[in-house]
């Protein structure tokens, strides 16, 4: 990846949408450095196509995505690590999430309280205020 990247998580997306009123995602999404994924896309899209918010789900198409590669023992792993230090009810997708971030070495930007939980544990970078 030749630039920052920020990978927003739809929490952000879900209050972006609802609010209109993230003014640091505004920022993000003018300098280009908004990215997204397909697991992400897929908690967003058949609410928005539900809602009938084709434009909405046009413009986060055509954000650039992140591959997924997901590896199951490093997910496992995270797991264990969670529970061990009392952070319980973690999802799966979140902890695919993280993964990536990892992996790809990039910043996430997430209003989901598991994130701010486990920031420390897993030592990935996170924006968790607008």
């Amino acid at each position: 990846m030749s630039k920052y990247k920020v990978l927003v998580d739809s929490s952000v997306w879900i209050d972006y949408f609802k609010s209109g009123n993230i003014l640091y995602l505004d920022k993000l999404i003018e300098e280009d450095l908004v990215c997204t994924n397909e697991l992400i896309l897929t908690e967003l899209v058949p609410a928005l196509l539900h809602q009938k918010r084709g434009d909405i789900v046009e413009s986060l198409d055509s954000l650039e995505k992140i591959p997924l590669n997901i590896d199951w023992e490093i997910i496992r792993e995270f797991q264990i690590l969670n529970l061990k230090n009392g952070i319980n009810r973690v999802g799966i997708p979140d902890l695919i999430i993280i993964q990536q971030v990892m992996d790809q070495n990039m910043t996430l930007f997430s209003f989901d309280k598991h994130f701010l939980l486990m920031k420390n544990q897993l030592k990935f970078e996170l924006i968790s205020s607008s």
